[in-house]
């Protein structure tokens, strides 16, 4: 039998929690389904202490005077990609983790399930929360799961970000990786139809899905899928899992699916706000205050060049506006049926906005016939059940932790004043939704402290397959399920210790390369500080031209690179940073790209790059900042 799940995030200081906070006399609407009534909520220790129209103030409490607004749990999303930067599709900015998250607290969304993070990156980020150096939700990161050139694979980002299991025995060696890095939902991608618009990838089979069920299951987790057409959903659903986290849209749904959904216990998330027909390129009113400044550059430019930034792709066997219908009526079909319904979003994909989409979620599903209040239902202690979390959040009860979120107006009947976030409590403590708007139009990165790191970057001499600075070593490919291929070991030198050999066969594109990535603190969350070196030195030995960049968190839209020579002899190779190249900038405000202050650099990168079909080869020892 499943455990229940404890919550393991963002655990707030006691000392951000000890005020006493009394909002007066709003409109409660609770998240159990019940009619809006006028209460007193008070909070104590950042949990509620009591609900009830004459609840006692206590004496030095701080009251807030919510008459004519309304309170509510704070919101979920169940789906969302927090890295992404949610840019028009085509381009290539990267999201500023930090400020996507302070969107969510903007809106009022105080839980959210993250899908686009791979293991080491958990304990950074959980971290940075905890200690209040980044302002977020509670964020419920996902070990994620596919089957190979299965949907997830194709990103080029290598086997890390996405483990692969085809079959049972693969399915309990990859839990085993994935429970390792304690994370708090398993994502499974099980379908691979691709909405007629290109070839289907890879699904997995239904014994390989039970196997990660039982699996996560035992350890306490729930499982999520991505699963977007009806025969996928069949199996996936028998498989056990406990929600399908994507619309079924390639045909409405059947008496024998909802019968089967309904015996099984299944929850469903339909992700609307990423499948919506509409402008993508288009700033809605809701949107503005929450989209940071390369953003709105690129949203700003001329139609014309953002319509070069949309990726081409094949006519579609199912239209748009046939899959949407078949959404909506799905979505309504489960509801009707009793299946319970969550909210989430897909955010981070192109135009789909961090915070503004969980909000517009709930707009969407009274289109396809949930009222108001079912909407909010669903958001809060629906989105609580399906994550198992319903114990601590998604309602407004005694005893729960005080994520709440007040509203200037009544979403439960007027769903368009959910945009009317007017305070956001998030255990107790309060976040400005104004000051979080501000954060996310500043310009530049969100600055985070740096952590200085010692010169050896890697010497490959550790057993256990890190870097010198205790980081893992992961690669990333060319994207795209015809992605090149690569291999990468600790080998023997003849002279003595051991190098890194790197292996790659280009795969048929124009631009074929993988990369070596070397994090110079774990999962490159956290920027470590190179100011004090000139630049970087290895050994290397080789056929070719190579290049070495280095990611950084203000180079927004790409690196700062250097090429470099290698022949068959080893000889060391030194590299100054002021010879280092930056990418071309994306947006007008990046049109000079700014001195590089050294503060801000997450990894060493190492590319092979060779022509369609050709095979590639680099050895690498002893890499040190001098």
């Amino acid at each position: 039998m499943m455990k229940t799940r404890l919550l393991a995030v963002f655990v707030l200081p006691t000392a951000l929690c000890a005020q006493t906070i009394v909002i007066h006399n709003a409109r409660v609407v609770d998240g159990t389904g019940t009619p809006a009534v006028v209460a007193t909520v008070v909070v104590r220790d950042g949990r509620i202490a009591a609900v009830a129209p004459d609840a006692a103030i206590p004496a030095g409490a701080r009251v807030v005077e919510a008459a004519g607004r309304t309170l509510l749990p704070g919101l979920f999303d169940l789906h969302t990609h927090a890295r992404a930067s949610a840019a028009p599709t085509g381009s290539t900015l990267a999201g500023d983790w930090p400020k996507d998250l302070a969107a969510y607290l903007a809106c009022g969304v105080t839980s959210i399930d993250d899908f686009g993070n791979y293991g080491e990156q958990f304990e950074p980020m959980r971290r940075l929360l905890s200690t209040g150096a980044v302002a977020g939700p509670r964020v419920h990161l996902a070990a994620r799961i596919s089957p190979p050139e299965g949907h997830g694979t194709e990103g080029g980002q290598g086997d890390m970000f996405t483990l692969e299991a085809a079959t049972p025995e693969q399915a309990h060696f990859v839990m085993q990786k994935a429970l390792a890095w304690r994370p708090d939902v398993i994502k499974v991608f099980t379908d691979g139809w691709r909405y007629g618009a290109s070839p289907a990838l890879a699904s997995m089979n239904e014994e390989t899905i039970a196997a990660i069920v039982a699996d996560a299951h035992r350890a306490g987790l729930k499982v999520l899928t991505h699963t977007v057409s009806l025969e996928n959903a069949r199996i996936t659903v028998r498989a056990g899992v406990d929600s399908l986290v994507h619309g079924v849209q390639d045909r409405d749904l059947d008496e024998d699916f909802l019968a089967l959904m309904k015996s099984k216990g299944t929850a469903y998330v339909s992700t609307l706000a990423v499948y919506e027909p509409r402008n993508r390129l288009a700033v809605l009113p809701a949107m503005q205050g929450l989209l940071e400044p390369a953003i709105v550059d690129l949203l700003g430019l001329p139609r014309a060049a953002a319509a070069r930034r949309m990726e081409p792709g094949a006519e579609p066997t199912i239209r748009p506006a046939e899959r949407w219908a078949h959404l909506l009526h799905n979505e309504r079909a489960l509801f009707a049926a009793g299946i319970p319904i969550g909210n989430g979003t897909d955010a981070g994909m192109g135009g789909v906005y961090h915070g503004w989409a969980s909000l517009h979620e709930m707009e969407l599903a009274t289109q396809a016939g949930l009222t108001p209040l079912q909407a909010i239902t669903a958001a809060t202690l629906t989105s609580a059940r399906i994550l198992g979390v319903d114990r601590e959040l998604g309602s407004i009860q005694p005893g729960k932790l005080a994520d709440l979120v007040l509203i200037d107006g009544r979403p439960d009947e007027q769903i368009g004043d959910i945009y009317k976030t007017a305070r956001v409590f998030l255990g107790g403590r309060e976040f400005d939704p104004a000051a979080l708007r501000a954060l996310i139009q500043s310009d530049g990165p969100t600055p985070l402290p740096a952590r200085a790191i010692e010169p050896l970057l890697d010497d490959f001499e550790r057993p256990d397959g890190r870097t010198a600075l205790g980081t893992l070593r992961i690669y990333s490919t060319d994207p795209g399920i015809d992605h090149s291929r690569m291999l990468f070991t600790v080998a023997p030198r003849a002279d003595g210790g051991h190098d890194l050999l790197i292996q790659a066969a280009m795969g048929p594109k124009q631009r074929n390369y993988v990369r070596l990535h070397l994090p110079l603190t774990p999962g490159g969350i956290e920027p470590a500080d190179l100011s004090r070196f000139h630049g970087i030195a290895l050994d290397a030995r080789g056929e070719g031209d190579y290049t070495v960049g280095i990611a950084t968190a203000a180079a927004r839209t790409g690196d700062f690179h250097a090429r470099f020579q290698a022949g068959s002899a080893w000889k060391t190779i030194k590299l100054d940073f002021a010879d280092f190249d930056a990418a071309r900038p994306e947006t007008a405000r990046q049109a000079t790209p700014p001195a590089w202050t050294g503060r801000d650099a997450r990894e060493i990168w190492i590319e092979l790059a060779g022509p369609a079909g050709s095979a590639r080869w680099l050895e690498v020892d002893n890499l040190t900042f001098y």
